[in-house]
């Protein structure tokens, strides 16, 4: 079944998708379908995107015949998978800068191309990694969604954005990243374009953004001096994660870039959200009632305590 779900309570829609219960566990790195030789890579590659076989949205989705009270829609969109390198062995914490680079071009051409959609309103690049945050499969990839419509917390996002320059005549993420680049107590990195730091209203125990010293939409809006930039702001971001506590740290990354399709009034500015799970090295942050019932976190680490910790843990050959 592929289909869209309107929420009247939330004003919102969600995906009814039962191929995703097909997707492959891997069991061992001899099965590994991404591998080079892997049955969805036969052939030797660096880094690729393909989509999904296992998809939650299709270009061309099944019709679907409504029902009377409740309110649906067919699934279009589009899911693909992005593999970072053919290393089954790495990620990008031991991702050579270059490679990033590569990877953060492949993302630009994909933001492109899936925005080229008139039915494509959003394009969400995301990496889940680590069982703790349900990744299937150990070897190093991530996923674009290009959603028919602004998903709910975009949307929340987009308004608050409008909300806020209508207050204050700037934007949030330009004023946030003065800020921060004059106090400094929650800074965990900074290059000549992008500053990496645990915000002041994180979420998760050891959350961090990376957000562009320049007020940019979308990722390809960055020079190419800026794509560098981000691709080692990215390592040494993961690189510091596996390094604060000695052991592969499990994230949720995701980009938000600005809606594609639809009016847009330049406010939007682009940026990075890690949600990483862990509390401490053996303790995990779960999401239960509260957070997941009313939007509403509790964290258990002060942010400028997890700030102080993830800036002083070294990065080797970087720093």
């Amino acid at each position: 079944m592929f289909e869209l779900r309107y929420n009247p309570l939330t004003d919102e829609w969600i995906i009814v998708s039962a191929e995703t219960q097909k997707r492959p566990v891997q069991p061992s790195q001899k099965s590994c379908p991404i591998c080079v030789g892997g049955i969805e890579l036969p052939e030797d590659y660096d880094l690729v995107a393909f989509e999904n076989r296992f998809p939650s949205l299709k270009k061309n989705p099944p019709e679907i015949e409504q029902d009377g009270f409740f309110k649906k829609d067919r699934s279009f969109g589009i899911c693909e998978v992005v593999v970072y390198t053919k290393d089954h062995n790495t990620a990008l914490p031991g991702m050579p800068v270059q490679q990033i680079e590569k990877l953060v071009n492949m993302w630009i051409d994909r933001t492109v191309e899936l925005s080229k959609y008139e039915f494509i309103k959003y394009v969400f690049i995301f990496e889940n990694r680590g069982k703790e945050v349900g990744a299937s499969l150990p070897h190093p990839h991530g996923q674009i969604y290009g959603f028919p419509f602004l998903p709910k917390r975009i949307q929340v996002k987009l308004d608050s954005f409008r909300k806020y320059y209508k207050a204050n005549k700037k934007c949030p993420i330009c004023q946030i990243v003065d800020v921060e680049l004059q106090r400094k107590e929650r800074l965990v990195y900074e290059t000549d374009n992008f500053v990496a730091l645990v915000p002041f209203y994180a979420r998760f125990p050891f959350e961090i953004h990376i957000y562009p010293k320049k007020h940019v939409g979308a990722l390809y809006e960055l020079s190419l001096e800026e794509q560098r930039d981000f691709a080692l702001t990215l390592k040494v971001v993961t690189a510091k994660y596996d390094n604060l506590f000695d052991q592969e740290f499990p994230y949720m990354m995701m980009f938000f870039q600005k809606p594609f399709n639809m009016n847009d009034d330049g406010l939007f500015h682009f940026h990075v959200e890690f949600n990483p799970p862990k509390r401490d090295k053996d303790k995990i942050k779960w999401m239960a009632s509260v957070e997941t019932g009313t939007w509403t976190f509790i964290n258990p680490v002060v942010p400028e305590e997890a700030a102080k910790m993830l800036r002083n843990t070294e990065v080797e050959g970087i720093e």
